[in-house]
């Protein structure tokens, strides 16, 4: 292992894995189940309520539990969609959500170019069980070292408990020598950078980075990741 960086950390959603094809899927199976469809219009939307609740979570204004029936209640509510049992929904999403996946921009042979150059871990603020499903079913179990999922670490990123208990699991201790690869600003990068680990922002559209947190490295490609671990 000569190269600049011995360790990566890789997100999982929309970072090797293309999350909005996982939530299309599970939003239509749920809706389908209440003999309902859901528009593209509506899904867009959801997606927006989702998010906003995640960088709720991350900044600690409201617990997993809340956001993971609060986003569906508050969707409904926004759309005038009675009578859900929001419990009961929540459980057949997750459930659905983690038994789809499509990789991000060949991501599984990225990961697989790199196995005995570096070791790899995936990072990720997703629920356990839908986590662990889709790292089983896409074969990244195989290829990667390890995952740290924030559900069992018991902190979301980018606070700095998660890092620290993923730090003091992987080998590497020397931070200056892993290397953080995720789509998130507000979560990879930021949590990073508060930590002194060397970040990488990989986005594969036309966003601009107007946060405070600049990363290291700015890709909009997964392959540049294999140049930025074999540089010397």
């Amino acid at each position: 292992m000569g190269g600049l960086y011995t360790t990566v950390l890789w997100d999982l959603d929309d970072t090797l894995l293309d999350f909005p094809y996982s939530q299309r899927h599970g939003l239509r199976k749920c809706f389908q189940t209440m003999g309902m469809e859901i528009t593209e219009e509506q899904i867009t939307r959801y997606s927006q309520i989702n998010d906003s609740y995640w960088k709720r979570l991350e900044l600690g204004e409201v617990t997993r539990e809340e956001l993971r029936t609060d986003r569906f209640a508050t969707f409904f509510r926004e759309y005038g969609i009675s009578g859900v049992d929001v419990d009961a929904f929540h459980r057949e999403y997750e459930e659905a959500l983690g038994s789809v996946f499509r990789f991000r921009n060949d991501g599984l042979s990225v990961v697989r170019s790199l196995q005995g150059i570096c070791r790899q871990y995936v990072i990720t603020n997703g629920v356990s069980a839908v986590a662990r499903s889709k790292f089983r079913i896409s074969g990244l179990e195989t290829v990667m070292d390890g995952i740290f999922i924030s559900e069992e670490v018991g902190a979301p990123k980018p606070q700095r408990e998660f890092f620290r208990y993923c730090l003091e699991r992987i080998r590497e201790k020397d931070k200056s020598r892993i290397l953080i690869v995720g789509d998130s600003l507000t979560s990879d990068i930021k949590g990073g950078m508060q930590m002194g680990i060397p970040t990488c922002w990989y986005h594969y559209d036309d966003r601009i980075n107007d946060t405070p947190w600049k990363p290291d490295y700015e890709i909009t490609d997964l392959h540049m990741v294999c140049e930025i671990v074999a540089s010397l």
